[in-house]
């Protein structure tokens, strides 16, 4: 019987169709924002996460909260100031959810988080799994950070699942865009080596996967969100230009360039991150694209 689902970050490149997709299924959808009078097609409640604020009525509503809160790693430049609000975004938010939740009668069932497979680093060609061990640079100090804080709620007895996910692919946002904008303009080249590996997930399947977290109880625990096809990023970016019908023109784009124009960003694109899938095949969870190519033809349909 679907229920009501609260989603924190619900504005955001997955909120926006994670809510599509559950209210198509027959659930009831609730966004927390900072300005709920913004028009929105979903019942809004208000937080300020810097104030320590949250209408009350919004956990009393949920059965289930998904959390998706957290500035962009990628919007801008990482200074110390936006370091900082990158992980406190994340943070105080899922802080501030647990101080509701331990302070008031509620029905909610379970909580499911995004993190990142930043928290892998750069792992090479090894293919890496939940077990394996964690970088310490900057994402995957955030990401540590992310998943301390909703590991809390398991203190509250509510399940907890967290997705690590991969490069989100959809054409509304996110790094799809930016990499095929290049490639429209003959301009797509591979970045640094190349033999970077890229993990990646199409949005559709991100979305079923927090959807199956809510309806499928063996689910707990921590899953990495991504294809069971990795690629590398001369891969990638030679598989985009077919299917854009486009030609690779330019040489690769050197790492050190990159360095200049993203500083310490340049980490994001540059990283190697070869993400195993199979403890959430294990679970039953079929992919409807499991291989780049159908996920890139999804979007870039060939007219």
């Amino acid at each position: 019987m679907p229920g009501k689902i609260l989603i924190t970050g619900g504005s955001g490149l997955i909120g926006m169709r994670l809510s599509e997709m559950l209210i198509d299924l027959g659930y009831e959808v609730a966004h927390l924002s900072r300005n709920p009078n913004k028009v929105s097609s979903y019942k809004t409640f208000k937080w300020d996460v810097a104030k320590g604020y949250i209408d009350d009525n919004a956990v009393s509503y949920a059965d289930y909260i998904i959390n998706l809160a957290g500035a962009s790693v990628a919007d801008e430049k990482w200074s110390e100031e936006r370091k900082k609000e990158i992980i406190n975004s994340r943070v105080e938010s899922i802080k501030l959810l647990h101080k509701c939740l331990s302070q008031s009668e509620h029905h909610v069932k379970g909580f499911i988080s995004a993190s990142a497979i930043g928290i892998y680093g750069d792992s090479g060609d090894r293919l890496v799994s939940e077990e394996s061990s964690y970088a310490d640079d900057f994402l995957a100090e955030v990401c540590k950070a992310w998943e301390d804080a909703a590991w809390q709620m398991r203190e509250l007895d509510l399940r907890t699942v967290i997705f690590r996910l991969g490069i989100v692919l959809s054409d509304k946002g996110g790094a799809l865009p930016q990499i095929a904008k290049p490639v429209k303009m003959l301009a797509g080249a591979p970045l640094g080596s190349g033999k970077q590996y890229m993990s990646w997930v199409h949005i559709d399947d991100a979305c079923r996967l927090f959807i199956r977290a809510i309806e499928d109880t063996q689910f707990e625990g921590v899953y990495n969100a991504v294809a069971p096809h990795p690629v590398t990023n001369q891969e990638f970016t030679k598989e985009l230009a077919e299917v854009m019908h486009k030609p690779l023109v330019l040489p690769n784009v050197p790492a050190f360039a990159l360095n200049l124009m993203m500083g310490e960003m340049s980490e994001v694109v540059l990283a190697s991150q070869r993400v195993s899938a199979n403890k959430v095949m294990q679970t039953g969870f079929t992919f409807e694209y499991n291989y780049l190519e159908e996920a890139l033809e999804s979007f870039y349909k060939p007219s």
